[in-house]
């Protein structure tokens, strides 16, 4: 191979819609005869519901950004898959696409075994919307039961401001509410504004003062990452440190892990588990 048949370095959005138009096969009632392996530009444009001049000039590098509605129609109609639609919002437009909320079936069970992994570290994995899909026994144990409550009710914002009555087992319910809402708002962004963002943003706002007030001050913060202290009614304080990890497997989920900070609290966690 000769350097001039070296394939480029960097890859740019006209090549790989090229690429992925190549490796579709036309129709078996498709008309003409075909030069070039793959669908021609005018069946993908039909396809994506964009004129054919417009998806030429994609595949040229002229023009702007395609809208994100516009690469979600390319993508159905290029066929691709996940790692694939999310190369082609990046080549596009510098970003991911927006995170879609992931339902609970989504949870696969080897996550759940990651999970189950941290025996006496609280762990859940949380939706964009900040819905509880899945727990360990000590997150049970520490946190909440939540597979004694109802679906709609294994929500973090939901229990944070609505449940007054658990506030005194939060020292620091002032400042973790509030830094939890600056995440949130990073998280509402990365849906693209999802409708049941805004709805559960809308709700809080109706029910809760507290949440109104720190929403209008429009904070916001990339990482879920602190301390966090609890007391709880059996083991007494309890203190841990807090991060937060996107699951890869699964389009917007995010693992979030509190490791006892002294082996104080690991002991007081492995005894509320032998109960």
């Amino acid at each position: 191979m000769t350097a001039d048949t070296l394939p480029d370095t960097v890859l740019t959005l006209g090549a790989f819609l090229r690429d992925r138009r190549a490796r579709l096969q036309p129709g078996p009632d498709a008309p003409g005869r075909r030069r070039t392996p793959g669908l021609r530009r005018e069946e993908v444009a039909t396809r994506a519901a964009v004129s054919v001049t417009w998806y030429t000039w994609l595949e040229q590098g002229r023009g702007g950004p395609p809208s994100d509605d516009v690469l979600e129609r390319l993508a159905h109609a290029l066929e691709l898959d996940a790692a694939s639609r999310e190369m082609l919002f990046l080549l596009a437009q510098q970003r991911p696409p927006p995170l879609s909320p992931a339902p609970p079936s989504a949870v696969e069970p080897a996550l759940q075994r990651v999970l189950d992994s941290f025996a006496t570290s609280p762990a859940v994995v949380k939706t964009p919307t900040w819905d509880i899909v899945a727990w360990n026994a000590a997150a049970a144990a520490v946190l909440t039961d939540y597979a004694a409550l109802p679906v709609g009710e294994r929500n973090l914002l939901r229990r944070l401001f609505g449940e007054l009555r658990t506030r005194g087992h939060w020292p620091d319910w002032e400042s973790g509410a509030r830094f939890a809402l600056s995440v949130f708002r990073i998280d509402v962004a990365r849906t693209g504004g999802s409708a049941e963002a805004a709805a559960l943003a809308a709700e809080l706002q109706a029910c809760s003062a507290d949440f109104r007030r720190m929403w209008a001050e429009n904070e916001v913060s990339r990482h879920w990452v602190g301390h966090k202290r609890i007391t709880h009614p059996v083991a007494g304080p309890l203190s841990f440190e807090y991060s937060t990890y996107s699951v890869d497997a699964a389009d917007g989920l995010s693992l979030v892990v509190f490791t006892p900070t002294t082996p104080e609290v690991t002991r007081a966690i492995a005894s509320l588990l032998q109960k």
